[in-house]
């Protein structure tokens, strides 16, 4: 009982928001090289698959391929930034430059940096969506104006993508054990999550495994809010998020207090 309180206690003050700065002053510093990055590989994939290969697919779901793609590389784009700012980036501030230990030395707490971490990684999320928005807007792939609160959307998936990377974070021994959390879970979620093609060719039992992946409920709304397609399932494509949010928020804060304690 003592450990279950341990871990849904969470103790944030207003101190938060000067981790979070702290952050954003180190990112101002580099941002040109971050952004370009995490613009130029969605092109890529957008003008190697969706104008290459797409010339030789035909319309899904009754749009072009490049149409349909488009809408995936946004939420994909986006996640993907968060988990590397939440698993390398977050490890080698506590691991390495000692960042955890001079904050938590001050009147910042712990919690107060795990929740900073978070918000960077919502930030990272926001950013890079609304970057790759803007490449497909000036492509002509965006349809509909609900495309103005896909970075509400973004916020809800990079918290959830953050917690669960920093939950990954609280666990592994080395960073060499990030590896693991790209191969076996990022790329499999990338791959079979909506992304790149429907899932309904695929068997029934696969379809509900795929129910799970948070990626595949993201692109779920992220596409439909693009081309125009806003129906009662996204709402509950963003009511699975936001319970996920809720039900895993206290794990990485437990998970990176006892670490720290270690």
């Amino acid at each position: 009982m003592e450990t279950l309180k341990r871990l849904f206690r969470i103790n944030i003050s207003p101190l938060v928001w000067k981790v979070f700065r702290r952050h954003l002053i180190v990112f101002s510093r580099n941002w040109k090289v971050n952004i370009s990055f995490n613009f130029f590989e969605p092109l890529l994939y957008l003008t190697a698959l969706g104008i290459g290969l797409g010339a030789y697919v035909h319309p899904i779901e009754g749009v072009p391929y490049l149409n349909y793609l488009a809408p995936g590389l946004v939420a994909s784009s986006a996640v993907f930034a968060t988990a590397y700012e939440c698993t390398y980036g977050t490890f080698i501030r506590m691991e390495f430059q000692k960042t955890f230990h001079a904050m938590v030395a001050t009147p910042v707490s712990m919690d107060d940096v795990i929740a900073g971490e978070i918000l960077y990684g919502v930030f990272k999320s926001v950013l890079y969506s609304l970057v790759i928005l803007a490449v497909i807007f000036a492509l002509g792939l965006v349809k509909s104006p609900w495309t103005l609160l896909i970075p509400c959307v973004m916020f809800v998936g990079g918290a959830l993508f953050a917690i669960l990377s920093i939950i990954w974070t609280g666990l592994v021994p080395n960073i060499e054990s990030f590896n693991y959390y790209f191969s076996l879970v990022m790329t499999p979620l990338f791959l079979f999550s909506g992304v790149f093609f429907p899932l309904t060719g695929m068997s029934i039992i696969v379809q509900k495994i795929v129910w799970i992946s948070p990626l595949y409920h993201l692109v779920n709304i992220t596409r439909g809010m693009i081309l125009g397609r806003v129906g009662i399932s996204l709402v509950w494509d963003l009511i699975w998020m936001i319970v996920a949010v809720l039900i895993l928020l206290p794990v990485p804060f437990y998970l990176m207090r006892r670490l720290m304690i270690r």
